[in-house]
């Protein structure tokens, strides 16, 4: 099957390609292992380990290299910054040159500049080498998505991405307590000494276990204006364009939980640090268990537009709920109403997440590393956009969180329905000759 590039009349107006699974790609999907699961969502987790791993260590951080709590919170945006970048580098390169080289490569130089991390002395080294650690952390992610492009499709892709979620979406919970545990027995550097270990064992399995996906006749050929070029014409799909800002603007919603939970459910409704962790972890296992759902009982039978915009109406209602509550219109409410709120509200990214990757993708199969670059990117700019925000009125109050989450929600449905417009596609044949199931 010859897919259309984005940019054609073609691809702008329907997907190019259907939810059914192509013919090669199940073949593929048969092959992968549990072992290259297990290694393709470690490959996600690097980036939430290597951020919050790294956060109970902050105040030793200060106190070891004698520099200001600001200065010393740079080495996490910077982080940040490098993830976002390095996915934008990384992505094309492995369209051009497959997926198992500039992975090798990511992983080999995030070794080194997470080892370089533990042997900083001052604050301003220490920076610079977390900005190259993420850099070459993106590769990780960026490579993982695009290699499940290249061996799922359609059902198949959106039950994968569902499996991804159950590894990557536990990172973010267990790695500040590993952290707080190897703070026991080490000082902070230990924490970049195992983060150094992780990387080196998730190389050698990847190195072992993980072929290349990416055939010589499907890779792009030629520099970085081809690379531009790509990027270009991905983004002039309507479609594409449109599924992209939606998980960005739902990942902002995510981030903006993420950043404020911690003074709202502290500072604000007074709950101890044991709560706020059970709650936390609580919320996380609402998001991960959500997206199994998804995965084993949802996809297949159930249209993934039609997932993805009950999900997204979902978290847009508990937001809604959450500014009303914060707001005061149920007069005072305790911590019980908006840890629901919260609850409902991440539980429903499980729908969200899987359903945006595969149908973005879908339209992608001739640029998967590009794509998944985009798609990287963009979650993690509007997610560094959102951090801040929720902290625009002071620790005091939760509304500028549910302000910005319902922002962020309304956004995303707006970029669904004006951009994406499932309906228009329902029905039309696709370039394989089969018909779309939304």
């Amino acid at each position: 099957m010859t897919e259309p590039g984005p940019g054609t009349a073609e691809t702008r107006d329907q997907p190019a390609i259907t939810e059914r699974a192509a013919p090669a790609a199940p073949a593929a999907a048969r092959r992968t292992s549990l072992l290259v699961t297990l290694v393709l969502g470690g490959l996600t987790a690097v980036p939430p380990l290597s951020m919050d791993m790294y956060l109970p260590a902050l105040p030793q951080v200060t106190a070891a290299l004698h520099s200001p709590a600001a200065t010393v919170q740079l080495t996490l945006t910077t982080c940040l910054a490098g993830m976002a970048l390095g996915q934008m580098i990384v992505g094309p390169m492995s369209d051009k040159w497959g997926r198992r080289r500039p992975l090798l490569a990511g992983m080999v130089i995030y070794i080194v500049a997470t080892a370089l991390c533990a042997l900083a002395t001052n604050a301003e080294i220490l920076i610079a080498f977390r900005l190259l650690q993420g850099l070459a952390g993106a590769a990780g992610i960026v490579i993982a998505r695009a290699v499940v492009r290249d061996l799922y499709d359609g059902v198949a892709m959106a039950r994968f991405f569902s499996t991804l979620m159950l590894i990557s979406g536990v990172a973010p919970v267990v790695a500040p307590l590993i952290g707080g545990q190897i703070l026991r027995i080490t000082d902070w550097r230990g924490v970049f000494v195992v983060l150094t270990v992780v990387g080196v064992a998730l190389t050698l399995l990847v190195w072992r276990t993980l072929k290349e996906t990416l055939p010589p006749e499907r890779r792009h050929p030629g520099g970085l204006a081809a690379a531009l070029r790509t990027m270009r014409d991905l983004l002039a799909d309507r479609v594409f364009s449109g599924y992209l800002l939606v998980g960005a603007f739902a990942f902002a919603a995510l981030f903006a939980y993420i950043s404020a939970s911690p003074f709202v459910v502290q500072e604000i409704y007074g709950a101890s640090p044991q709560t706020f962790s059970l709650l936390f972890g609580l919320n996380s296992v609402g998001l991960v268990a959500v997206g199994q759902i998804n995965g084993k009982l949802l996809v297949g039978r159930v249209g993934l537009d039609t997932v993805l915009g009950t999900g997204l109406a979902v978290i847009a209602l508990a937001a809604g709920a959450l500014l009303a509550m914060s707001s005061g219109v149920f007069g005072h409410v305790g911590l019980v109403p908006m840890a629901a709120g919260l609850f409902v509200l991440m539980s429903a990214m499980g729908l969200v997440m899987p359903s945006t990757n595969t149908l973005a993708l879908l339209r992608t199969p001739h640029a998967a590393g590009s794509a998944s670059a985009l798609l990287g990117t963009s979650t993690f700019l509007l997610g560094s956009v959102a951090s801040p925000l929720v902290g625009i009125a002071g620790e005091r109050t939760a509304v500028p969180m549910a302000l910005v989450q319902l922002s962020c929600a309304v956004l995303a449905l707006v970029s669904f329905l004006g951009l994406c417009r499932p309906w228009q596609r329902r029905g039309e044949r696709t370039a394989s000759g089969e018909r779309t199931r939304l």
